[in-house]
């Protein structure tokens, strides 16, 4: 199928084996995207069972309706329903669908290939496109006007906390000193304005194992955003929309939201608020990892609520 092409679930079978998905459950998917593991848990909880899907980016949801349409269609008996909204406003989105308490919510808090793959959405390092990086088009600031009104000291902050990136120093002071000139507008520029501060020539980092500038973009999409902000307020209320029994899984691409859920399922395992979580974090095998790059940095981790 084409969506098979555009998008390969990450850790399918550990999610599948976490949550436990069965006939006539409720089941949450936070972040469609595409509908990898939306479809996945529709075709384990029908007949009798429901999905209501979540996704911040209406384009993602328009692509994967026809795909759950689809698995009702070789397993009839479920339902699913989808809502353009936050997964911080959860709560909201189930007062909306009309159900209290669900067995399983997922969420997988990556970017969709997608996204990363249209130019004019502004998130590839690779292709040119206005430099906007916003999950939903209509909401919120662009990444460019971030980058061009942001300090030097805010910059280099964000690309340290957000991505991990080593030469955060240099690239926010690059990216200050070419502004001076002229603004910051399509993702080209900020690209070549990275490569040149940390010693690549744009031949190279074109066949860099990972690219120079991943880390820099992936530091303002969360930035733009609020990602960890809205992680946060998910961690907060998984516990009162979970039925006893429940499972919350996750699915983080960086160490800052690896750390946040680790967190939140240590404390509330503590608090008894959790009966059981995973020890560590569940990683994609060698055959994963080969066959999915997405899958490389992806890390699940899951907690069962008491």
């Amino acid at each position: 199928m084409t969506y098979d092409r555009l998008h390969i679930p990450v850790l399918l079978e550990p999610v599948l084996t976490a949550i436990n998905p069965r006939p006539g459950q409720t089941i949450v998917d936070c972040t469609t995207g595409l509908g990898g593991h939306a479809s996945a848990l529709l075709r384990k909880v029908s007949p009798g069972g429901r999905l209501i899907g979540i996704d911040f980016d209406p384009a993602n949801l328009e692509l994967a309706r026809p795909r759950l349409e689809e698995v009702l269609r070789v397993s009839p008996g479920g339902a699913f329903e989808l809502f353009q909204n936050n997964f911080a406003a959860l709560p909201t989105v189930l007062r909306q669908a009309g159900v209290e308490h669900v067995d399983a919510v997922l969420a997988d808090v990556g970017v969709a290939s997608t996204q990363i793959d249209n130019p004019e959405r502004g998130f590839s390092y690779r292709h040119k496109g206005p430099l906007d990086m916003r999950m939903d088009p209509t909401r919120g600031q662009p990444a460019s006007a971030l980058v061009n009104r942001l300090s030097e000291r805010e910059l280099s902050q964000a690309f340290l906390d957000l991505g991990d990136e080593t030469d955060a120093l240099a690239i926010a002071a690059a990216i200050v000193e070419y502004r001076k000139s002229q603004p910051i507008e399509n993702t080209q520029q900020l690209t070549a304005i990275v490569c040149r501060a940390r010693d690549f020539t744009l031949q190279r980092a074109a066949g860099a194992k990972l690219h120079p500038a991943a880390r820099t973009f992936q530091a303002l999409r969360i930035l733009v955003n609020r990602e960890l902000a809205n992680l946060d307020r998910l961690l907060a209320v998984l516990p009162d929309v979970l039925r006893p029994g429940g499972i919350a899984a996750i699915i983080s691409f960086h160490s800052g939201e690896d750390r946040r859920v680790k967190d939140a399922f240590r404390d509330g395992l503590r608090a008894g608020i959790y009966q059981d979580a995973s020890d560590d974090p569940i990683i994609a095998d060698e055959a994963e990892q080969r066959s999915n790059a997405r899958a490389r940095s992806a890390k699940l981790r899951w907690a069962r609520r008491a």
